[in-house]
C-alpha cells in the first residue's frame, strides 16, 4: 500500500498512464493465454493417458470393471472441477485486481486532468488579463501618435497651403510680365510687317511704272517704224502689200502677247494685292498665325520672284518678236530693193538712190 501511495503521488502523463495501461493489458493477456496453453496440455496429456488406459482396459471396463472406472472416472473429473474451479476463481481474481487497479489509476488520472485543468484554465485567465493590459497600452500610444501626427499634418498642411498661395502670386506675376512682353513684341513685329509690307508696295508699284513706260516706248517705237516700213512699203510697191499685211497680222498679234502679257501681270498684281490685304487681315490674330502670316509672305515673294521672271520672260519675247519682225522688215525692204532694181534696169533707167531704203535696226 506504501509504494502504490508513493506511485499515486507522482504524477503521471497521460501517455505514460496509457502506455502504463497497454502494459498491463498485454501482461494479463499473456498470462491468459499462458494459462490456456497449460490447461490444454495437461488436458491433452490426461486425455491421451485416458485413452491408451482405455485401449488397454477397453475390455476390463467393459465386462468387470465399468462400475469401478465410473467411479473412478467421477472422482477424476471431480478433481479435474475443482482444479479448473480453482483456476478459474484464481483467474477471476487476478481480473478483478486489475480492474480493481485500474479504475483506481482512471480515478487519479482523472484527478490529474481536473488539476491539469484548473491550471489550465488559471494561466488563460492571467494571459487574457495581460492581454487586456497590454492592448490598452497599444491603444493610448496609438491615440498619442494619432494625436501627434495630427498636429505636424495640420502644420504641414498650413505650410504647403502657404506656399502654394506664395507660389500661385507669383506665377500670376510672371504670367502678367510674359503676357505684356508678348503684347509688346506683337506690336514691334507689326510696325515691322507694316514698313517691310509699305516698301515691298512702293518697290511693287515703281517696278511697275517703270514697266509700263518701258512697254509704252518699245510699243511706240514699233509702231512708229512699223508705220514708217508700212508708208515706204505702200510708196514702194502694191505688190507686197500682202507681206505686209501679214506683217501686220504678225505686229498685232505680238501686241495681243503683250497685252496678254500685261493682263496676267496685272492678274498678278491683284492676287498680290489680294493676298496683301489677307496679311494684313490675318496680322490681327495671334502669334501662332503671324507664323502662317510669315510663310504667306514668303509665297508671296516667292510668287513675285515668278513674275519677276515671267516679266522677263515677256520682255524677253518682246525683244524676240521685235528681232524677228525687224529681220522680216529687213528681208522685205531688200526683195523689195532687189524687185525695184529689175523693174529699173527693164526701163533702162538710174538705180534709186540707197539712201532711201534704210535698214530698219
Amino acid at each position: 500500500m506504501s509504494k502504490k501511495g508513493k506511485k499515486a503521488k507522482i504524477p503521471l502523463s497521460d501517455e505514460e498512464q496509457l502506455l502504463l495501461f497497454q502494459q498491463k493489458l498485454l501482461a494479463e493477456e499473456e498470462m491468459a493465454k499462458k494459462k490456456e496453453r497449460l490447461l490444454n496440455q495437461f488436458l491433452k496429456d490426461k486425455l491421451a493417458k485416458e485413452e491408451h488406459n482405455s485401449a488397454m482396459n477397453l475390455n476390463k471396463i467393459n465386462t468387470q470393471w465399468r462400475t469401478v472406472l465410473r467411479e473412478v472416472k467421477t472422482r477424476e473429473l471431480h478433481k479435474d472441477i475443482e482444479i479448473l474451479s480453482q483456476t478459474f476463481e484464481r483467474v477471476v481474481d487476478c481480473k478483478d485486481s486489475v480492474i480493481k487497479s485500474l479504475a483506481k489509476d482512471l480515478s487519479e488520472a482523472e484527478e490529474q486532468y481536473a488539476h491539469a485543468l484548473r491550471s489550465h484554465l488559471h494561466n488563460i485567465d492571467q494571459l487574457l488579463a495581460l492581454q487586456r493590459c497590454r492592448l490598452s497600452l497599444l491603444e493610448e500610444n496609438y491615440n498619442m501618435e494619432l494625436e501627434s501626427l495630427t498636429k505636424e499634418f495640420e502644420t504641414e498642411r498650413k505650410t504647403i497651403v502657404d506656399q502654394h498661395e506664395k507660389e500661385i502670386r507669383y506665377l500670376q506675376d510672371v504670367f502678367m510680365a510674359m503676357e505684356q512682353n508678348y503684347i509688346d513684341s506683337e506690336y514691334e513685329s507689326k510696325l515691322e510687317f507694316q514698313s517691310m509690307w509699305d516698301d515691298l508696295k512702293n518697290k511693287n508699284l515703281e517696278e511697275k511704272h517703270f514697266l509700263r513706260l518701258q512697254l509704252e516706248n518699245a510699243v511706240e517705237d514699233l509702231w512708229r517704224r512699223f508705220q514708217d516700213a508700212l508708208k515706204n512699203y505702200t510708196d514702194a510697191t502694191e505688190d507686197r502689200k500682202i507681206a505686209f499685211e501679214t506683217l501686220k497680222v504678225k505686229d498685232e498679234r505680238s501686241s495681243k502677247e503683250i497685252e496678254a502679257q500685261m493682263k496676267k501681270i496685272q492678274r498678278l498684281q491683284d492676287s498680290i494685292i489680294i493676298l496683301k490685304g489677307k496679311i494684313m487681315v490675318h496680322s490681327r490674330e495671334s502669334e501662332e498665325q503671324n507664323q502662317d502670316i510669315r510663310d504667306d509672305k514668303e509665297l508671296v515673294l516667292v510668287q513675285l520672284q515668278k513674275l519677276k521672271a515671267q516679266r522677263t520672260q515677256a520682255r524677253g519675247v518682246s525683244q524676240e518678236n521685235l528681232v524677228r519682225l525687224t529681220l522680216e522688215s529687213n528681208a522685205t525692204l531688200k526683195a523689195l530693193r532687189r524687185t525695184v532694181d529689175k523693174v529699173a534696169k527693164g526701163r533702162g533707167q538710174p538705180e534709186p538712190n540707197q539712201g532711201h531704203w534704210p535698214l530698219v535696226k
